[in-house]
């Protein structure tokens, strides 16, 4: 798929392209899957989502942010295939029970948010956080609500140049969980990692 344009920014940023690429990977998105992002910020997790679901809500709390996502998602309106809601709510509200693939991406409200899957048997679920301590909390509530398949830990840095040779940047790590709250999902033993 083409990349997609954020010409809209929010404070918090958009996530990173490469990082972006690996939640898709996790969520394995179809075109029947009710795909919900939970802090959709700028939107470039919901746009790419957009493309390949055939329905999309987006959650987020601060008005200013769900505006960015509305206008990022107009400024990609022709690669965007699914129908898509933006709610301007605070998770778990507005939830919807029928989601297939959950992406949390801020760590307001998490255990409600995952409880609230665990309700309604959400197929996918992936979580990324920043933090280090976010993430401990994270992985627990995880455990505790035998959802977790596994949970990965990775940098990105980009090259650029330095005296005639390619030197590195690195981006902030992202801490990545990854589950199910469905029978057939993968979670076993209260959450074993692969």
């Amino acid at each position: 798929m083409p990349p997609i344009a954020l010409p809209h920014d929010a404070k918090a940023g958009p996530t990173k392209p490469e990082v972006r690429a690996v939640v898709h990977s996790k969520l394995a998105l179809e075109t029947d899957d009710h795909f919900v992002e939970v802090g959709s910020c700028t939107g470039a997790i919901t746009i790419e989502a957009a493309q390949r679901a055939g329905r999309v809500t987006a959650l987020e709390r601060k008005p200013e942010r769900l505006e960015t996502t509305e206008r990022n998602l107009a400024a990609n309106e022709d690669a965007i295939r699914a129908d898509v809601e933006l709610q301007n709510t605070e998770a778990p509200e507005g939830v919807p029970a029928d989601a297939d693939a959950l992406f949390l991406g801020g760590s307001r409200n998490f255990e409600a948010v995952l409880d609230h899957a665990v309700d309604t048997e959400v197929d996918r679920i992936v979580m990324n956080v920043s933090r280090l301590e976010v993430a401990g909390r994270a992985t627990e509530a995880f455990r505790e609500r035998g959802i977790l398949e596994e949970v990965v830990q990775f940098q990105v840095s980009h090259g650029y140049e330095l005296a005639g040779a390619t030197s590195f940047d690195s981006d902030n790590p992202v801490y990545m969980l990854v589950g199910s709250a469905t029978a057939s999902g993968g979670a076993d033993d209260g959450g074993s990692q692969r």
